[in-house]
């Protein structure tokens, strides 16, 4: 890891990283979505022969419920146990998140309010490059689920032999999803965006994946909704003198299992620094500061995907975040824990977006209608200051679709 100080010209490129697909990988995803769009099942039959090395037929894109079965004997019966704890958390929290319709009336009897309506269809994508996410499936299928939504559709790439991990199939199962897809990368989310004739068309699609899966979402956004653009993991970690060195590396380290995961320990510490550089190889930054005032600074200008705060009193620090996917506070609340067990989901925002998305919530899986009931009275009352706007604008007829109501 390389030293940095706080007046390095190193850190706009820090703070201006994020998602920006190259024009071939725009150009070649481009490619893909439109033959799935055109073609279909064809396409996606096409691709995952010529990605994956899978030969499929339109029949067996869907796993089926035999396949489901099997995969209860390829786990072990613990396994099951502590799902059922995790499940639990996560209900847990995000039973707090959930909306109430809601309405006000005035003195001339105008009344106002909200409804709120979970998405009909949901699409998950659920990686398995590197290694297959079980961990995803709880932390997008429960939120989505506690949210009302009625049918979920879920996604993940087949290995060679065009098998999708027991363990995502199991989870998946337990959660009730509707629909299991053998599929990946950008032609599983053209799907998904556009529908086929085996897989139908969702409302929004919702989790991380490779670069290609990243640009596919972001160029069907728009036809559907989505979650985010997820890129690579990212931590920061604000540490001190009073900081355990041993657990900063930890940290650090498990934190660098994923792939090209992005990694910045900001301290006022230079024996900390020291003893972390010389304990951790490969990329990653650490970032000197004078006082925690100025690691603060620098921690919401990264806008991290997650945020350790591992200083003596990390309260004190806490409330002047406000850039984070998600604050772990203390030395008993490591990335891991929230990335597995605690609760709230694991799919945050990447890339410095954590300065305008949150992590995924029960509002990702809601939508509203606002709710409008004018009385004669409460119309009469707003008639001459909505006719001077509609002047102002030019659109006499919407003045006089009020004035029709008098008249």
């Amino acid at each position: 890891m390389k030293i940095i100080r706080y007046s390095s010209k190193k850190l706009e490129d820090i703070y201006n990283r994020g998602f920006l697909g190259t024009r071939r990988l725009k150009e070649k995803v481009a490619r893909i979505l439109e033959d799935v769009r055109l073609q279909g099942d064809d396409a996606l039959i096409r691709y995952t022969k010529k990605f994956d090395g899978v030969k499929l037929s339109a029949k067996n894109l869907r796993i089926s419920e035999a396949e489901i079965s099997g995969a209860y004997q390829n786990i072990q019966p613990d396994f099951i146990t502590s799902l059922k704890e995790i499940i639990e958390n996560i209900t847990r929290f995000y039973r707090r998140q959930i909306k109430k319709c809601w309405k006000m009336k005035d003195a001339e009897g105008a009344v106002l309010g909200e409804n709120y309506h979970p998405l009909d269809r949901v699409g998950i994508y659920i990686p398995a490059g590197q290694a297959p996410l079980v961990s995803t499936v709880y932390m997008t299928v429960l939120p989505a689920k506690i949210a009302g939504v009625k049918q979920i559709s879920l996604v993940s790439p087949p290995d060679k032999s065009g098998n999708i991990n027991p363990h995502i199939l199991v989870v998946a199962n337990l959660l009730k999803v509707n629909e299991i897809y053998r599929l990946g990368g950008a032609q599983a989310v053209a799907a998904m965006a556009f529908g086929t004739k085996t897989i139908p068309k969702v409302d929004k699609i919702i989790g991380p994946g490779n670069v290609y899966v990243t640009e596919a979402k972001r160029q069907v956004f728009g036809f559907v909704d989505i979650d985010m653009l997820a890129g690579p993991s990212e931590l920061v970690i604000i540490a001190s003198r009073y900081s355990d060195p041993k657990l900063v590396i930890a940290d650090i380290k498990a934190q660098k299992e994923h792939s090209k995961a992005q990694v910045f320990l900001v301290t006022n510490s230079r024996a900390l620094a020291r003893q972390v550089r010389a304990s951790i190889e490969g990329e990653g930054y650490i970032i000197l500061t004078k006082n925690l005032d100025e690691a603060v600074e620098i921690a919401n200008r990264i806008a991290p995907e997650h945020l350790e705060i591992l200083v003596k009193k990390p309260s004190s620090l806490v409330k002047k975040i406000k850039n984070a996917g998600a604050i772990f506070l203390g030395p008993y609340s490591p990335v891991a824990i929230g990335d597995y067990f605690a609760g709230p989901s694991h799919v945050l925002p990447t890339g410095g977006s954590a300065r305008f998305f949150s992590g995924l919530n029960l509002s990702d899986f809601i939508k509203s209608n606002h709710v409008i009931s004018y009385t004669r009275k409460a119309l009469e009352k707003a008639k001459g200051s909505l006719e001077k706007i509609a002047g102002i604008e030019g659109l006499i007829e919407h003045a006089n679709s009020v004035k029709a109501r008098f008249t």
